[in-house]
Formats: structure tokens, C-alpha cells, sequence
């Protein structure tokens, strides 16, 4: 089996990690892994997006999945009419390089956990029309 993380058992506190502000009122509280990529080969973190709140369309070069664990919410790929309902309990997972976006769907906060296949989280971001 390849070498694919630490030789012990790492503890990471929640709590212990920074909250980095997203555009649009959403926060993200990386877990594992930090934005060196060194070390790990995935990244985690917890996503709370505000009622209203919608990503903008992008894309990772290397498979998502998000797990829900509150709130409520729509996922999507971009192109595609089908939409995901997002709800506590169900996981998608999204296919590298593939264009995508999710929203919040009611009044209450989405909460989500990421895991990104890579040890440092690559966000392509497709070009938004002019307003």
C-alpha cells in the first residue's frame, strides 16, 4: 500500500481551526489539510452557507463529495436540469472537472462537509455573464 498520510494518529479540534470568510456570507473551517496541500492526500472542512446563499458555478480538478448535516439545499451540474435535493443525511458526489453548483434552498443555514480527493482545494471558477 502506498505511504498515504501520517505515520500516528493525528487529533485535530474543530474548534482549534480558523474560519475563513467565503464570498456571498458563506464560511469554510478547513479540517484537514491546510491550503499548502503538504502532508495529507485529502482536505475536509465544514461549509456554512446562509439562507440565500448560492455557489457560483466551478468546477475541481479531482472528485468532491459534500455530506449534509443541517439545513437544506439544491445541487446541480451546470448544463443539467436535474437538481439534487440536499438534505441531512445524503451525500453527493460530484465528478472532477465537472462544472457545478449548489444553493441553499428554505430560511435556514446549509451545512455541509467537503471532502476533496486532493490534499489542497482547487477552485475553478467558470465566468460569470455581466450583471
Amino acid at each position: 500500500m502506498p505511504d498515504n498520510g501520517p505515520a500516528t494518529i493525528t487529533v485535530i479540534r474543530e474548534t482549534e481551526r480558523p474560519i475563513v470568510d467565503f464570498v456571498g456570507g458563506a464560511t469554510y473551517r478547513p479540517i484537514v489539510a491546510d491550503d499548502t496541500g503538504e502532508g495529507l492526500p485529502i482536505r475536509t472542512g465544514i461549509q456554512t452557507s446562509p439562507p440565500g446563499y448560492a455557489t457560483r458555478v466551478h468546477s475541481h480538478p479531482y472528485v468532491e463529495t459534500l455530506t449534509v448535516l443541517a439545513g437544506r439545499g439544491e445541487a446541480w451540474l451546470d448544463g443539467e436540469e436535474a437538481r439534487v435535493s440536499l438534505e441531512p443525511g445524503v451525500t453527493v458526489v460530484l465528478p472532477a472537472n465537472r462544472p457545478h453548483i449548489f444553493r441553499v434552498v428554505g430560511d435556514e443555514p446549509l451545512v455541509t462537509l467537503g471532502i476533496h480527493t486532493f490534499g489542497k482545494r482547487i477552485v475553478n471558477y467558470k465566468e460569470q455573464p455581466p450583471a
